[in-house]
């Protein structure tokens, strides 16, 4: 879409992702080593009793799947910000995520892109919320 066919106030909705054991290893492992997504026995004395998804993960999950409604298409340019981030609710294995996003702020540039800031908010299968975040990006009009 380009910078002219988003409105303040439109919502998408994404299709939705199951994070396996497998997936938050190989994830943790190359970005986020710390126990609670990688040492299964210490992280069931932890806070969350079990593994948990970095939120990093989280993070890029939503994008991917707010990517993937192809809303943005060819017409993005790039993403200037990200904002706001709250990882609200841990990711366990087997949890399944969608996004919603709404479009919050639409800033016009009269000689080139638009800016187009989105908010994403992320739920699990439960309709619990366990991520919040805006990203802003480069729009051609």
């Amino acid at each position: 879409m380009r910078f002219h066919e988003f409105y303040i106030g439109q919502e998408f909705r994404t299709e939705s992702l199951t994070l396996s054991k497998e997936s938050i290893y190989k994830f943790a492992s190359e970005f986020d080593p710390q126990y609670m997504h990688l040492d299964e026995e210490k992280a069931m004395q932890g806070r969350f009793n079990g593994i948990i998804a970095s939120g990093i993960q989280t993070l890029a999950i939503s994008f991917k799947l707010w990517i993937e409604t192809g809303s943005y298409g060819d017409d993005v340019i790039c993403g200037t910000a990200m904002n706001n981030i709250k990882f609200t609710k841990p990711v366990y294995p087997g949890d399944t995520l969608y996004t919603l996003v709404k479009v919050t702020e639409l800033r016009e540039n009269r000689s080139g892109p638009g800016l187009v800031t989105v908010m994403l908010t992320t739920f699990n299968e439960k309709e619990e919320k366990v991520f919040e975040g805006e990203l802003s990006a480069l729009v051609r009009k």
